[in-house]
């Protein structure tokens, strides 16, 4: 595997020079492995069955050591996470025999998908981290073509580690930037003018998350004129750290005016590694309050970072409902989408990062995995579901094609096999190919399968929301009540977002019912859906109470007749359990009769409930 280039001087003299030759080194990479991507694709899958020859998996569908692309097609099966579950889960409970991977499993990465309501376990060994970083190395090379003079300043990001547990076997379990940011690439990266960020390490490394966020957003503000970029991992969590400048700028200002830090910031190593930025300076405090104190808030990036050049952050999939704001509050600069990763697999780069943000794109790399692609067909655009098969049979499989054979405009289920023990695997990731970078094809990313709903990174599906309502809905029955009809929609007028959900009801007596009992319904729906909802609701405060909306009777027939006065078959209607339309809303919206907010947040702890159970 390439590795990711390196600065190795901290000479301010010759830098310059390093710089360019470093940057010329990654875009030649980017040349090769593009240009030559099928024969890329060939060794990487031979050296991925080559190293798990014996590896029971592998043995179990027999592929008898075989290295070859048409052997490992017709034998090795296309898997979803349900079908992996067993081994991964003796994995968990701590058996270090080579179950999928001929190398040690270092740890698990929990996927912001879900599997019987919690969060999925991915495996991973060591040398990924070393993948992932050569992908981020990529990143700021490409970046410089367009915005030159970024290694002149800094980066103010937003980043932040999660809870983690540990499996029955003793592996921790954790989100995958948590993996990254705890691990030695990130913590002792080299000297690189592209990894300067304003936040000190020990911020970032903070789990408490107000302690955080406060203390790198004072980092941030007192290194403002060095600013050039700035950004967090989604939309949401961009717009998160805004707001919360917004509610606590006038503790900040005293901060930077006084060189001191705030008595809630009460972390040993934040507060020493902020003592170490941190000097009096009251003119910047009273820069940063005239700004803050101004009647709107409308481009107040570009005016407390008025170097900065664009905002690095997710806007692709459901965060593009976070544009509006971003374009608000930084006076609509460039919003890039740099990369394109998940716990499973990093996968590529947009090679093209000041596009518009609903025409971006990302070219896969090819050495990052062995890749391929299920061809799906969107059954509705009006509500966005998409038909593809669940299980596939032979002649399915064989429907599946290479890196290089995808075609222009199709919309594709990506399947990868990865170096960490997945093989055959369906991300669940709904791709357009866009074009193509030499041999590589470009990908926009259309969606999750599957998805309703989503604020921040929860992924709700239609199976989990029904099985939530259902069970919520149960509760009106003492009262002669039961819900007719339903749909949803995520709400991100507001910060932080929330789930609203329209309920239409056949009631003898709606006096009878008092909204102590729509609350409790709200709370159930929230109690029974999935951690990683949950987690953004307790820990996280990423996402707002969820809220009930009853609708007048006959709403939902109003419904049906205008999705078929848009051209949806009567024949194959069903009511959409998300909707996303604007026109859709408003009728909604115009039918409500009353509305009621979860009162209390659901319950959640870190890892597994059988975990804790079995502890």
């Amino acid at each position: 595997m390439p590795e990711a280039p390196k600065i190795l001087s901290d000479s301010a003299d010759c830098i310059d020079d390093i710089v360019v030759e470093n940057n010329n080194k990654v875009l030649k990479f980017i040349e090769d492995v593009t240009a030559d991507a099928d024969e890329v694709q060939r060794r990487v899958l031979s050296e991925i069955l080559s190293r798990s020859a014996n590896v029971e998996y592998l043995q179990r569908y027999g592929l008898n050591g075989c290295t070859d692309r048409e052997t490992f097609k017709k034998v090795i099966p296309v898997v979803t996470y349900e079908d992996l579950k067993p081994d991964i889960e003796r994995i968990a409970n701590g058996d270090t025999s080579p179950i999928l991977c001929s190398q040690p499993i270092s740890e698990f990465l929990t996927s912001s998908g879900t599997s019987a309501g919690e969060r999925k376990l991915m495996p991973t060994i060591e040398e990924e981290l070393g993948r992932r970083s050569l992908l981020y190395s990529l990143l700021m090379p490409v970046m410089s073509q367009f915005l030159p003079g970024l290694d002149k300043g800094k980066g103010m990001y937003f980043l932040f580690i999660k809870s983690e547990a540990k499996t029955p076997g003793g592996l921790v379990a954790r989100p995958v930037l948590t993996s990254y940011y705890k691990s030695s690439h990130f913590k002792n990266r080299p000297n690189d003018p592209y990894t300067n960020y304003t936040s000190p390490k020990e911020t970032i490394l903070c789990l408490d998350s107000y302690q955080s966020m406060y203390s790198q957003l004072l980092c941030g503000l007192f290194q403002n004129e060095d600013v050039v970029r700035v950004g967090a991992v989604f939309a949401s969590g961009f717009i998160r750290a805004i707001q919360f400048l917004e509610k606590h700028w006038s503790l900040l200002c005293k901060d930077i005016r006084t060189g001191t830090i705030d008595s809630k910031i009460t972390d040993p190593s934040v507060r020493e590694a902020v003592m170490k930025i941190l000097k009096p300076n009251p003119k910047l405090a009273d820069f940063v309050e005239a700004e803050c104190s101004k009647g709107s808030w409308k481009g107040i990036i570009t005016r407390l970072w008025p170097e900065t050049k664009y905002i690095d952050v997710i806007v692709t999939g459901t965060m593009s409902q976070y544009i509006p704001a971003l374009d608000y509050y930084s006076n609509a600069l460039p919003l890039v989408c740099t990369m394109y990763a998940s716990s499973e697999c990093y996968f590529g780069i947009n090679l093209n990062p000041l596009c518009n943000p609903s025409e971006v794109s990302y070219t896969l790399i090819p050495n990052m995995a062995y890749f391929e692609f299920l061809p799906v067909t969107r059954k509705d655009e009006l509500t966005g579901s998409i038909s593809e098969p669940t299980a596939l049979n032979d002649k399915e499989k064989q429907q599946l094609v290479d890196l290089v054979d995808v075609k222009l405009g199709q919309d594709y289920e990506l399947v990868v096999t990865t170096y960490a023990g997945l093989y055959r695997y369906r991300v669940g990731d709904i791709l357009r190919v866009s074009g193509f970078k030499n041999k590589a094809p470009q990908f926009n990313f259309i969606c999750r399968k599957n998805v309703v709903l989503s604020i921040d990174s929860d992924k709700t599906n239609e199976v989990e929301l029904q099985n939530a309502v259902k069970n919520a809905a149960n509760q009106l029955l003492q009262y002669e009540a039961s819900l007719v009809e339903y749909t949803g929609y995520a709400d991100t007028s507001a910060i932080p977002g929330r789930y609203v959900l329209f309920w239409e009801l056949s009631v003898k007596d709606s006096t009878l019912i008092a909204p102590s009992v729509f609350e409790d319904c709200c709370f159930t729906v929230e109690e029974s859906l999935n951690s990683v909802y949950r987690q953004g609701r307790v820990c996280d405060k990423s996402i707002g109470p969820l809220e009930i909306r009853v609708v007048e009777n006959g709403t939902f027939d109003m419904l049906m007749d205008f999705a078929l006065s848009q051209g949806s078959s009567i024949n194959q209607y069903k009511t959409p359990r998300c909707v996303k339309y604007a026109p859709i809303i408003e009728l909604l919206n115009s039918r409500v009769i009353s509305s009621y907010f979860s009162p209390k947040c659901p319950r959640w702890t870190a890892g597994h409930k059988q975990w804790c159970t079995q502890n």
